[in-house]
């Protein structure tokens, strides 16, 4: 078996927690900001170390008052706000569990979830929350009470934990191990029950370190980062106890419609996210400059910039490239930099994976983005691209303590302290995902240089009649790069050829319609069958056939006049496919593609 590992000299005491740095900035650096959280004036204020410890105590202690005990479960139903981080804290300060939880879930997942972990109280966001899940609320047996958050709940834990004494919150962080589950997180379940993944504080503690040694000074001290990931995700709560663990100031927004506006005031110096939003940065950015009629002019900055990029790998580009790249990074990047607020350094991409061209292009245009990978059961990142070692297309190396193995069948298998001990509750499935000392992820890959990539999913393995398997990652990823597509499924399992079915992506059909001198409320179902658009998209799949063998190009496609959403239930909260979902939605679509 193939096998590489990165090193490390991390241990965690048994006593440490998360709560553990927290304490120690109280005792050390009290002044030294740790979030700025946006206010009611619409600026974004300081939240020192002092402060935050104080607050947390003081919801801890509330929780403590309502009932919860060392190891009982909270779960927080909320979009991404500084309360969430500060309620997550609080849990853990009480010696309890965090039992996290879209905010898009469905009733009948919140169902599951609270009675999987056996909840005893919810924390939801808004009256909204409250009413949508009010059945299964009254349904789930082992909760006590649920508190809204826009409904005052900080206000009523102070109140209600007035009276608890310092000396009880210490008892439980005395009693806290670093084994002690920090969070149960369900998995998005592309199919099946969402199984709940149990992470230590321990696997917080050790992903933190080994981000910050694989990533670089873009996470060290006194830098910052905006998060606008959802919390319940692995890797947006990863980034804020990361944040805490190494100094970074971090912020909370779920105002993606203003997003652009507020990283322009926020100014991060590191982005993260997953390759969705960097895909509508591009497009958006495109989009404005073919408006203005400038789109020659950005295409030929887009093709400079991937050509600088790659001649980064390639001995270095030459003085022709040179000036022409310093000629756009006046007319077009600088503009882009400008629009993330002119102090990103880098991004890191997560989630899913990106496609290498899109890769080339921020970094050509002065923002590398390192993409990493992991899952849930990781704790997020264990392999990572970063400064010193970058390899576009590939996820990275290992993070410092992790080792990958590749089986004889491809699949990819992980160990390290980062790496979960079990389901929630579980047996039988723990038992088939670790074996033999090594979790078994699923997803196919293969190392280069100690660098991985990966090629796919087993599960989503394509086979087609004639015996071809096809990994359908790279023609999806490719065909979405256009400005109009929002999601492609590539089919064609036990069928004569590969088929796909394009969504169109709704924000950008508007600026489309008016370039072409269509009606403004031209419908969906219209848009889909212009003859223009298929061209257009036609050409989006010759590009991503150009990449592939004949047996595994596509050979028909068809435009939906639906997108696949996550309230359709066809895409989980991180923008991934569903496919089994999507393909009992759309069978007749599939059909017509092979009649």
């Amino acid at each position: 078996m193939q096998e590489y590992t990165t090193p490390s000299t991390l241990t965690v005491g048994d006593d440490v927690t998360t709560v553990t740095r927290i304490q120690q900035l109280r005792r050390t650096n009290p002044t030294m900001p740790v979030f700025r959280r946006l206010g009611d004036s619409g600026h974004w204020l300081t939240v020192t170390a002092q402060q935050f410890a104080e607050e947390v105590d003081a919801v801890a202690k509330g929780l403590i008052a309502s009932g919860i005990a060392p190891g009982d479960r909270v779960a927080l139903l909320s979009s991404t706000r500084y309360e969430w981080s500060l309620i997550d804290y609080a849990i853990w300060r009480a010696g309890a569990t965090t039992v996290a939880i879209y905010e898009t879930s469905a009733p009948d997942q919140v169902e599951w979830i609270l009675t999987d972990s056996g909840t005893k109280l919810l924390i939801v966001e808004d009256a909204d929350q409250q009413t949508r899940h009010g059945a299964v609320i009254a349904a789930a047996d082992a909760l006590n009470e649920t508190l809204v958050i826009d409904g005052g709940a900080i206000a009523e834990l102070y109140k209600r934990g007035a009276d608890i004494s310092d000396s009880i919150l210490d008892a439980c962080e005395e009693a806290a191990k670093s084994s002690d589950a920090a969070t149960l997180i369900y998995t998005s379940g592309t199919t099946g029950r969402p199984k709940g993944v149990v992470l230590t504080h321990a696997n917080f503690i050790a992903e933190a370190a080994a981000v910050r040694d694989s990533v670089g000074p873009g996470l060290n001290e006194g830098k910052s980062t905006l998060l606008f990931l959802p919390l319940a995700h692995v890797f947006a709560r990863v980034i804020a106890v990361g944040c805490m663990e190494n100094g970074v100031v971090l912020g909370h927004t779920s105002d993606l419609p203003n997003l652009v506006e507020h990283l322009g005031v926020f100014k991060p110096h590191y982005v993260l996210s997953v390759p969705r939003v960097f895909e509508k940065v591009y497009n958006s950015a495109r989009q404005k400059a073919v408006d203005g009629g400038k789109g020659n002019i950005f295409d030929k900055a887009t093709d400079t910039a991937i050509a600088y990029s790659r001649a980064l790998d390639a001995g270095g580009p030459g003085l022709v490239l040179r000036l022409k790249h310093t000629l756009f990074d006046k007319l077009v990047y600088g503009k882009l930099r400008a629009a993330l607020g002119g102090q990103c350094e880098a991004a890191v991409s997560g989630g899913a994976p990106m496609g290498e061209r899109l890769g080339h292009y921020f970094r050509g245009v002065g923002i590398p983005v390192f993409e990493g990978y992991g899952l849930t059961e990781t704790t997020a990142a264990v392999t990572a691209n970063n400064v010193e070692h970058s390899r576009i297309g590939s996820v990275g190396r290992p993070v410092p303590g992790v080792s990958i193995g590749i089986a004889e069948d491809g699949e990819v298998l992980l160990r390290g302290p980062v790496v979960f001990t079990g389901y929630w509750q579980n047996e039988a499935a723990t038992a088939d995902a670790i074996r033999d000392g090594w979790f078994h992820t699923g997803d196919v890959g293969r190392l280069e240089d100690g660098y991985l990539f990966i090629t796919g999913r087993k599960k989503e393995l394509i086979v087609t009649a004639g015996g071809k398997n096809v990994s359908p990652a790279q023609l999806e990823d490719t065909i979405r790069a256009h400005p109009m597509v929002s999601q492609c499924l590539v089919v064609g399992d036990q069928k004569p050829f590969i088929g796909a079915l394009i969504t169109i992506d709704p924000e950008a059909a508007p600026g489309w319609l008016e370039r072409h001198g269509l009606p403004a409320d031209t419908s969906m179902e219209e848009l889909a069958k212009n003859p223009n658009l298929r061209a257009e998209f036609e050409t989006a799949v010759a590009e991503a056939n150009a990449k592939v063998s004949a047996a595994e190009q596509i050979k028909k496609f068809d435009v939906l006049a639906t997108d696949f959403t996550i309230d359709s239930g066809e895409l989980t909260p991180t923008m991934k496919l569903k496919r089994n979902v999507i393909h009992d939605s759309y069978k007749v679509a599939i059909a017509n593609l092979y009649s």
